[in-house]
This record gives structure tokens, sequence and C-alpha cells, in this order.
């Protein structure tokens, strides 16, 4: 009995194939092991990236959010952002340097305010979102759209504000210097967060 023989397909049998997470790449796997692969599932239960090995998948990273500082400390601050759901709670607090995770729901805002003394950078990993800015709470006349991996800073003496303006919660993390929260900060929502300033 003789095997069928098939004849070669001219298109096909010379095309690269490059899909990472099986071991016939035209790459070695330790060139695929070093590109972060995000997990396509944008919903809220997403908490961080995945990383093939060999064929693996790992499992999703889970970061326990609280304040770190002042000691040294490292984080995926993409997934740190994305699985706080809080409207803002301090990550590591310093003498000079401070970095909150901030979400936002749809449609909600920071609020209009000023810092007099610090200067503020904000970094957006989730959603979109208008940014306003001036040198008077009446007059906010810069004002930019932003949106995943956008950056913006908001120098000190400056009204500021961030709208939500997508359909999905707007996740960012903010670096203050000097700090402006307390120690250990966590405001679950924005009228936790009006309180505990209003107190302070």
């Amino acid at each position: 009995m003789y095997a069928r023989r098939l004849k070669p397909c001219p298109y096909y049998t010379s095309a690269p194939m490059h899909n990472p997470m099986n071991n016939f790449g035209i790459y070695p796997n330790t060139y695929w092991e070093n590109i972060p692969w995000y997990n396509q599932d944008f919903s809220n239960h997403f908490i961080g990236p995945y990383y093939p090995l060999h064929g693996e998948i790992q499992q999703p990273m889970y970061i326990d959010i609280k304040d770190y500082g002042p000691e040294p400390f490292a984080v995926n601050i993409e997934a740190a952002a994305r699985q706080n759901n809080t409207f803002r709670t301090a990550l590591w607090t310093g003498k000079h340097l401070q970095i909150t995770l901030m979400s936002l729901n749809v449609g909600e805002d920071i609020g209009l305010e000023v810092h007099p003394d610090l200067d503020q950078f904000i970094r957006i990993e989730q959603g979109q979102g208008l940014v306003m800015m001036g040198d008077n709470r009446n007059n906010l006349d810069y004002q930019s759209v932003v949106m995943d991996d956008y950056a913006f800073v908001i120098p000190a003496g400056t009204w500021h504000n961030l709208i939500n303006t997508g359909s999905m919660p707007l996740k960012l993390y903010s670096i203050y210097a000097p700090p402006q929260h307390p120690h250990g900060t966590v405001h679950a929502t924005k009228e936790d967060a009006m309180a505990a300033e209003h107190n302070h």
C-alpha cells in the first residue's frame, strides 16, 4: 500500500508563522519570552499582562495594592493602575514624592483643584478623558483629549481637572512632588476623597 504523495503548495510553504503561542515560529522562544503579550479582555477583570514561556501562558499577576513607601519598591505600574478600582489609593509615599492610583467612573471627574506648592505628573493606562488646565479657575484655556499611554504634567499653581469622557473606567497613576496625601491614603469614592480633603 502506497502513501498518497501530496504536492507542495507554492503559496503557504514559505510563509512565516508569527504566532508566539507555539513552538513553530521563525524566531526562537527566547525572542518571544522578552515581549509582553497583553490580555485582550478589556473588562474590569483585567489585572495584568501575560508572558508566554515555551508555549505556555502564565496566570495574570495580582498586586497587593497598598502604600509601600518609603521602602525601595518596584512594580508593574500599568498592571497596578488597571487593577485598582478605588477613586484614589496611595501606592508609594516618600519624603519628596508620592505615587497614587486612581479610577474614575464613566462621566466622573477628579474635580477642579490647584496645588500651589507641588508639580504633578499623570499617565493614563486605560480609557479616555479630557484634561483642562489654566492659571485661573474660570479660564482653563489648555485642553487636551488623553487616552491610553498619554501623560501630562500639571505645574505647581495651575488649576486643573480631568473628566472621564469614555465608555469605561478611566485608570491612571499620578505622581506628586512633594507628596499631597497622607501615607496610606485610600479613598474608595470621590465623595470619600472630598470629605477627607475638607477635613484635612
